[in-house]
């Protein structure tokens, strides 16, 4: 069980978070995670060094939220293809995100690129493991010929992790949700052509 300085920690990362993903790390200020967390700047100093290191945790809790809802979601299909679709699917509002404040991924990764190394490793490492889950998913369903054998798993499996990430700024940028339900639509249709059954 958690300790009371751990829960207090864990408090402060969750009720400041959204902050770091609609504002960015260089648009939020002390002021504003005490506004939103209502603790004393004393509190808040005992659980974060420094601004730096709250950004870094808020990071972590930002990437594993979004990871954990794909994760959950892709977990409950069985097939290749299902499991490729259920990925699209969690993205398939961009406007009522899963994560408060739109993609995590995308929103801290544009700033960190050049800001922060720690956070823009962060970033990095959750693209890599997302093409890696996804070419591995492509490759299963070509091996149990789910999928015909010259569909490329590296290829495709970028492709979709990218097309997706766009996808979420453009539609944020235009306030609409209709821009990725045609990438989605559009994906979902090269699968089946793919589809061996």
């Amino acid at each position: 069980m958690a300790t009371k300085a751990e829960r207090t920690r864990q408090f402060i990362i969750e009720q400041a978070a959204p902050l770091f993903n609609e504002k960015g790390v260089a648009g939020v200020s002390i002021d504003d995670v005490l506004k939103a967390t209502k603790v004393a700047k004393g509190c808040l100093y005992g659980h974060f060094e420094n601004k730096e290191e709250l950004s870094h945790a808020m990071a972590d809790y930002l990437l594993d939220k979004i990871a954990g809802h794909i994760e959950a979601a892709v977990a409950k299909e069985t097939s290749a293809k299902r499991k490729l679709f259920a990925f699209m699917d969690v993205y398939k509002t961009p406007l009522n995100p899963v994560v408060e404040g739109g993609c995590p991924v995308l929103n801290i990764g544009v700033e960190a690129d050049d800001t922060d190394p720690v956070i823009r490793q962060k970033v990095k490492s959750v693209i890599q493991r997302g093409v890696k889950d996804l070419s591995d998913i492509i490759r299963r369903g070509i091996l149990e010929k789910e999928f015909r054998a010259d569909l490329n798993a590296e290829e495709f499996g970028l492709k979709m992790f990218a097309l997706v990430e766009g996808g979420m700024m453009v539609c944020r940028v235009l306030g609409s949700n209709k821009p990725m339900q045609t990438l989605i639509g559009s994906l979902k249709q090269e699968i089946e052509s793919y589809s061996v059954r």
